[in-house]
């Protein structure tokens, strides 16, 4: 029985950064002989076990045979007589198929090192083209490994965009799909994922609300960028500086999905496409089983971005129904993470991405001042129902005004 750390773990440790789990491959073993040494089997597909101390995971070596479309379609080979190359090479990229025996010596059949080093992304076989998941995971690491000047390598893209026209994409099921897009949101420079997608035809398939966007134009003297696609990417590397709450960064992503279903002789105006995009992230969150955290905080800033970008224009009133509707009183925390995506927004535009942004703090201060609003006592004078909301609202209304006129 031999065992070798493998994948990430040796990957980050070349790179200098964190290793935050190891993953280790046995060679020469058969499921008696790990359970015997009191391993816990716990791999549904293939043999995998958890150490009985410290609880990482050790999978035997194994190979895999492709048997039908789609990604579930494998048929897994684990025997004693797997050698550890073998097992390497079914892994999807050169850097995450290195390993590192117990000596500390570093094994690199395929070249990870070498990659590691000229920052390159690369498939280690043509067995890459087998899983439609690999497209979505290499997109993820390059978003993860991009401020390290990380690409994808060329023939690897090729390889991806061969994935998309054979309709291998096609495959992926809503779940699996977002389970990797919400990694994503945690990673440093989450707009390279998207970019990527879109590099290799992927895009237009799993997400085909941001890809219409591209090539969309905007007003050139709010948006210097023009294009709308390249605007939405810009926001979620803003809003990516901003806060790394990943339910934040979807909200930034889909703020202005509606503009992609703007008529064309309307351009570059986009009047209503704040309604627009609500219906389209809901949509969205609803084909991706997406959580109700990302759907309703998507969908409040889609609707009133808007009016907090122009917080030092409209009136009390305004700003009190915007405080209203966002459910703010009850849910300042996501109204805090509303505002982070506005503030992305306004970042988000070529020459803007260092500007103030007061608007922000204006509507904090707004809803620091309604909410010392005393209800008890509007009750007290017997209003009730319709009379009460109202009442309340006016109260706040005038909270905010004198806000405003100080």
């Amino acid at each position: 029985m031999q065992i070798y750390l493998v994948g990430g773990a040796v990957r980050d440790k070349l790179l200098g950064r964190p290793v935050k789990e190891r993953d280790y491959v046995v060679v020469g073993a058969t499921p008696e002989e790990m359970i015997e040494q009191g391993f816990k089997p716990v791999g549904k597909d293939f043999p995998v076990f958890l150490h009985p101390e410290t609880k990482e995971e050790y999978a035997l070596a194994r190979t895999e045979r492709k048997t039908a479309p789609g990604y579930h379609g494998f048929v897994f080979h684990a025997a004693p007589d797997v050698t550890l190359e073998e097992d390497l090479r079914r892994r999807d990229l050169t850097v995450n198929a290195m390993a590192e025996d117990a000596d500390g010596t570093l094994i690199d059949y395929f070249g990870g090192r070498q990659d590691l080093d000229a920052r390159l992304l690369r498939h280690v076989s043509p067995a890459f083209a087998e899983d439609p998941v690999r497209i979505l995971r290499l997109a993820r690491f390059a978003a993860r490994y991009a401020p390290l000047g990380f690409r994808v390598a060329d023939e690897t893209l090729v390889l991806m965009r061969e994935m998309v026209a054979a309709g291998e994409v096609d495959a992926l099921v809503p779940e699996r799909v977002w389970q990797e897009l919400a990694k994503t949101f945690t990673e440093d420079a989450p707009q390279v994922f998207f970019e990527v997608l879109r590099e290799c035809g992927a895009l237009e398939i799993l997400f085909p609300e941001v890809a219409a966007l591209f090539g969309v134009p905007q007003n050139a003297d709010m948006h210097p960028e023009t294009d709308t696609g390249v605007h939405t990417l810009m926001v979620l590397e803003q809003c990516a500086r901003l806060t790394d709450d990943p339910v934040t960064r979807f909200a930034a992503l889909t703020h202005d999905l509606g503009k992609g279903t703007t008529p064309k002789e309307q351009w570059p105006s986009h009047k209503g496409h704040e309604a627009r995009s609500v219906e389209l992230v809901e949509a969205l969150c609803e084909r991706l089983r997406a959580p109700r955290e990302y759907r309703d905080l998507a969908v409040i800033t889609a609707e009133f971005h808007g009016h907090v970008h122009r917080a030092e224009e409209i009136d009390a009133g305004d700003i009190v129904t915007v405080l209203e509707r966002t459910d703010a009183f009850r849910r300042p925390e996501r109204f805090e993470k509303f505002l982070v995506a506005c503030h992305a927004d306004s970042l988000g535009r070529t020459g803007f991405e260092t500007s103030p942004y007061p608007q922000a703090d204006l509507f904090r201060t707004a809803l620091t001042r309604t909410r010392d609003v005393d209800i008890q006592a509007l009750v007290a004078q017997g209003l009730k129902g319709e009379a009460l909301g109202q009442a309340i609202h006016e109260t706040r209304v005038r909270a905010v005004a004198s806000l405003i006129n100080t």
